[in-house]
């Protein structure tokens, strides 16, 4: 497959997966209004840290005993890195209780920001990406939330390294490239 192909394929595979995740953002906002805001970023971090534990618990056992899909908590280490980092960047103004529309377009803010990122490093890296193992992504994003919550430990401060929110966004990117590959990897069964 072509490289313009295959990114054009990535960002339909991509696109979809967020638009799921966003449609579950907005159901969980009709049931529960934006309750996540009163988390604070680290909150949100440990939040994420639970999701990507299970998922390597339940790769690492090769059996889970809940019967929650896994597919299922990539896709909230997704909409949680987006709330963890709307949460980031919230100004001391932005009320606690969202209405859906402001929710909303933070959320699409975030997310596009994510997207393009995605973009450039794909473009750089080549979707080396596509040759990795979900279990090695599963790594990844726990030594990101490591290194999140040892800056985090060190208020926030980082001598040359990115900063958290550059963590936050790679979390969810891996998790969108884990849950096209899980899925890639259904449609071949």
């Amino acid at each position: 497959m072509s490289q313009t192909v295959q990114h054009t394929t990535t960002l339909i595979q991509y696109d979809q997966i967020l638009n799921r995740c966003r449609e579950h953002f907005i159901a969980k906002h009709k049931d529960y209004g934006s309750v996540w805001r009163i988390l604070r970023p680290s909150s949100l971090t440990d939040q994420l840290l639970i999701k990507a534990k299970r998922i390597r618990n339940i790769q690492q056992a090769g059996q889970q005993a809940v019967a929650d899909p896994v597919d299922d908590d990539f896709a909230g280490l997704i909409n949680y890195g987006i709330m963890a980092i709307i949460q980031l960047e919230a100004s001391d103004d932005l009320p606690q209780q969202l209405e859906e529309t402001i929710g909303l377009k933070l959320y699409n803010t975030v997310s596009s920001d994510i997207r393009d990122l995605m973009i450039q490093k794909n473009t750089d890296y080549g979707e080396i990406w596509r040759d990795m193992r979900v279990s090695s992504m599963t790594d990844m994003i726990l030594a990101k939330l490591l290194r999140i919550k040892h800056i985090e430990n060190n208020s926030g401060e980082t001598s040359v390294s990115e900063g958290i929110k550059s963590n936050y966004q790679d979390i969810v990117n891996y998790s969108a490239f884990a849950l096209i590959l899980l899925s890639e990897q259904s449609s071949h069964k």
